[in-house]
């Protein structure tokens, strides 16, 4: 464990990372493999608290447009984000892992509320950590619910897990000479506009002084590398 960079991490994952090759809902298959990466990472004796966001089943600002207000759409964004996090933790329990989602909307006949010492203990029991239901508030991204719950958690890393194995100047999908960035600062991120995550999540991130690895969920042993200060990334910080 000597050999980790980071100790105690919280992975964002995208709900479109839950798809696998589907075109809506939950692939099973991809989400026993990432709850295998995370499962290794536990099993090491680091600690992780996750937060899955909801665009394989429900966007708000999708809904919006269709006609429903933008603070309903929201909260449903919200329980969706709460069916994401009960498959992982079903995947990560029957690997062996104690697994715990709070919800910041309370729903105590599925999962338990939001209690900040709470998680903290479970986690340094050694239990994985879904928080769901974003901040609990419309208006809010999940991106900005893992920026703030990184921040409560104390953690040393806000990892997010997406599509792609880092930040880069153009589509990678779209353009082959698109170039990859190494290292970028908050400050970079915030002026270039650069689409990593929510404004208000890079602030968040910045004023508590905890970097943000970007990586590509979908590579085999990812997280283990980026964990270890390893492994093909961008990284994020002053």
């Amino acid at each position: 464990m000597s050999t980790y960079k980071y100790k105690r991490v919280l992975l964002k994952i995208s709900g479109e990372a839950l798809m696998g090759d589907q075109d809506y809902g939950i692939d099973t298959d991809t989400v026993k493999r990432i709850a295998g990466e995370v499962a290794a990472a536990n099993d090491k004796g680091l600690q992780i608290a996750l937060v899955i966001g909801a665009g394989n089943i429900f966007r708000g600002l999708s809904a919006q447009a269709t006609g429903i207000e933008r603070s309903t759409a929201d909260y449903m964004g919200m329980l969706a984000t709460v069916m994401n996090a009960l498959a992982m933790q079903s995947a990560l329990e029957q690997m062996g892992v104690d697994t715990r989602v709070q919800s910041a909307i309370p729903m105590q006949t599925v999962c338990e509320s939001y209690i900040r010492r709470k998680a903290v203990r479970h986690m340094e029991k050694g239990r994985v950590v879904i928080f769901a239901a974003g901040t609990g508030n419309p208006y809010f991204t999940t991106d900005t619910a893992a920026a703030l719950r990184a921040a409560e958690m104390d953690c040393d890393a806000l990892l997010k897990g997406t599509q792609v194995d880092g930040v880069y100047d153009s589509d990678p999908k779209t353009n082959p000479d698109a170039k990859r960035y190494e290292t970028l600062s908050y400050h970079k991120v915030l002026t270039d506009d650069l689409k990593v995550m929510d404004a208000s999540a890079v602030t968040l991130m910045r004023e508590n002084d905890i970097p943000i690895i970007v990586f590509s969920i979908h590579e085999l042993g990812g997280l283990d590398a980026v964990m270890a200060g390893e492994g093909t990334s961008t990284q994020i910080k002053a």
